[in-house]
């Protein structure tokens, strides 16, 4: 992508997972305890992932190859591995565990998928998201992933550019914010039958942004990676990736997309709003109440016992493009 300049501690190519890593899926062993607060408890859980071994997910829902223009390489990165990434993953719609999502989420229904777009647009509509996959000029975009949970990934996300999809229903001057649902389905999603098994989760799933930062060219919304479709457990046939920003911000399997005058509630943010802020950039200063943010742990393509720490970088390594949305913010207080 023609985005990048790159600085001292980007990542590079070899930084991102091999894809042969990739599509080798992980066994996690299930995390301790359950819960929205059991999740954030551990953070420092690692060690449960690091006990683990790499295993192919049974009945991993089918996958389609995508057309798309590739990322020019990065030499400072190193991919993470396409198992690693499709194995280790927060969707407590199927389950609270890193492991749960991909063995519980691969007989969702993702044909057909709509997507609805609404509220203060000119002109509102809905779109099928398999037409606009076949539409839509692809294009590889090769970014960090910083978990709130102190790990981070370097991820090969294929998909467009969120502000240019968004141009095309016409916001009005009133969108001052732009609000995202995740599908509610109980039926499909365990996770959503309860609270308990959801981790006490109020379900649908809801995120939001400020206007500007959704039309920011970084901001993306992904329906790939690793040259394919996006598995369901990372959110399939849809979801955004707003890279500067925490995981939780990435919401996945997208329904409804509402441009709004007032900033939308968030899920994470509802559940513990001393935790987790609306913003959610990532910012090394400034740690979770249980722990601290100035490192992470990069999961990388080494074995099981592999453990790679590194400094977390302002933004995620994106200040230089994205901090000015933020001149003058009291980054602290609007965490």
């Amino acid at each position: 992508m023609l985005l990048k300049n790159r600085k001292p501690g980007d990542l590079s190519e070899s930084d991102v997972t091999s894809e042969s890593n990739y599509r080798n899926r992980r066994n996690f062993l299930k995390a301790m305890g359950i819960g929205g607060m059991a999740m954030a408890t551990s953070a420092h859980a690692g060690l449960f992932d690091l006990l683990s071994q790499d295993s192919e997910a049974q009945g991993a829902a089918e996958r389609k190859p995508l057309q798309f223009t590739r990322d020019k390489p990065d030499p400072s990165l190193t991919l993470t591995p396409e198992p690693k990434i499709t194995s280790h993953n927060n969707f407590y719609e199927f389950g609270t565990g890193k492991t749960d999502p991909a063995r519980n989420s691969q007989s969702l229904q993702l044909e057909p998928w709509t997507l609805t777009v609404e509220g203060e647009v000119a002109r509102p509509g809905k779109v099928d998201v398999w037409q606009l996959m076949a539409d839509a000029q692809l294009e590889e975009r090769i970014y960090r992933m910083r978990c709130v949970e102190a790990w981070s990934m370097v991820i090969p996300w294929i998909g467009f550019e969120l502000g240019k999809f968004l141009q095309r229903f016409e916001p009005t001057s009133r969108a001052k914010y732009v609000a995202f649902e995740t599908l509610y389905d109980p039926e499909q999603m365990p996770g959503q039958r309860n609270r308990y098994a959801g981790g006490g989760i109020d379900y649908p799933y809801v995120e939001g942004l400020r206007i500007d930062e959704a039309m920011h060219p970084l901001a993306i919304l992904s329906v790939g990676l690793y040259g394919e479709t996006l598995p369901t457990q990372n959110g399939a046939p849809i979801r955004l990736v707003v890279p500067w920003k925490y995981g939780f911000k990435g919401i996945k399997s997208i329904v409804r997309i509402r441009l709004l005058e007032k900033m939308p509630p968030t899920t994470w943010n509802l559940l513990a709003s001393n935790e987790y802020g609306f913003y959610a950039n990532v910012n090394p200063a400034v740690d979770h109440p249980r722990w601290s943010q100035a490192t992470e742990r990069f999961i990388g393509a080494g074995g099981p016992l592999s453990v790679k720490r590194q400094k977390t970088l302002p933004f995620n390594g994106y200040g230089e493009q994205v901090a000015a949305l933020y001149s003058g913010m009291n980054l602290k207080k609007y965490f």
